[in-house]
């Protein structure tokens, strides 16, 4: 393979930093075959409340944070999560919920979707398909029965229909177990239409945005890679299928991602993967650090990989969805 720093013109650089995307740990009702982070209920590490107060002080001393995404494992069910909204919305930025939606029905969670209500998250949901056998056979026995439920519940209380309160629904595609099953999200426009004519005909479930994220080949998704011995022929595909169209668009220029233990890193995915980020001097930097500078803008160089090629491979791929229409 070429390595992904040789397939740019230039070095991958950051711009102003505007998306501070915060994993508050690994606890989740969910064991995920596509899941990168490997969470799931066996999972214990969460934020603790040294680093979550370090986090607040940073959310409120950087007006340039336009948004504050939150991730996990179900990031509801990991310490942090209710100061963390709470903050981020008294300083008026955007709040992210990446929510598996089944969380809704768990012990102790059952006024999640009134609680994002009230402060106006925007919910982005996992839906790897609008079928049900899809779903299931990736994310667990009953889990798309939980979540049209869980949809259906949402649109009661205002997602979905008004403007402050956004639906996003997430597709990924099946992990593949032989070559010829290697793909890329379809086209994003389109798949967003069938799957708004199927929810609301079957369920009268409306959302605002589908986001199609290609597979990369980390945690489990890795690991069942690495089972069939499709690992290196995978990342090939990837490469195969660069487009340089997508490199301006990557989520990882103007977004820090940080770990439960107040690590940063250029994105989510080389947080799981343990690539931190680094100053110009080499240095590796946590959300102390930052406070510090008292400047969010100190990683001059990206820190690539060759699972970067899932990012840029066809239309592009990020936490937001493909990055060319």
């Amino acid at each position: 393979m070429t390595p992904f720093a040789e397939k740019l013109n230039s070095p991958l650089t950051k711009q102003q930093i505007k998306v501070l995307q915060i994993n508050l740990g690994r606890k989740c009702n969910l064991a995920c075959t596509h899941c990168h982070v490997e969470a799931s209920p066996k999972r214990t590490e969460e934020l603790s409340p040294e680093i979550c107060e370090q986090i607040i002080q940073l959310i409120r001393r950087f007006p340039q944070i336009e948004t504050v995404d939150l991730t996990g494992g179900a990031p509801e069910m990991n310490y942090g999560f209710r100061p963390i909204v709470e903050a981020a919305r008294e300083q008026n930025k955007e709040v992210i919920v990446r929510s598996n939606l089944t969380v809704y029905f768990e012990p102790n969670f059952k006024d999640i979707p009134e609680y994002c209500a009230k402060h106006k998250t925007r919910i982005v949901a996992s839906l790897p398909c609008y079928l049900e056998d899809n779903v299931d056979k990736q994310r667990g026995a009953g889990v798309y029965n939980d979540s049209i439920q869980a949809l259906q519940w949402l649109n009661q209380l205002g997602y979905g229909h008004d403007p402050n309160l956004i639906l996003d629904l997430v597709y990924n595609p099946p992990v593949p177990i032989t070559e010829e099953q290697f793909t890329l999200p379809p086209q994003q426009e389109k798949l967003e239409k069938d799957y708004q004519v199927y929810l609301q005909e079957h369920f009268g479930i409306q959302f605002n945005n589908l986001f199609t994220i290609t597979n990369l080949p980390i945690g489990r998704i890795k690991d069942f890679l690495h089972r069939y011995q499709l690992h290196q022929s995978y990342l090939k595909f990837l490469e195969d299928n660069y487009n340089p169209a997508t490199v301006s668009n990557v989520m990882c220029r103007d977004e820090l991602s940080v770990d439960y233990l107040g690590n940063i890193y250029d994105c989510d995915f080389n947080q799981m993967e343990n690539v931190p980020a680094k100053t110009a001097e080499g240095e590796n930097i946590t959300v102390q650090k930052l406070l510090e500078f008292d400047n969010l803008d100190v990683i001059k160089t990206i820190q690539t990989r060759p699972y970067c090629y899932g990012c840029t491979a066809g239309s592009g791929s990020s936490c937001g969805g493909a990055l060319l229409s």
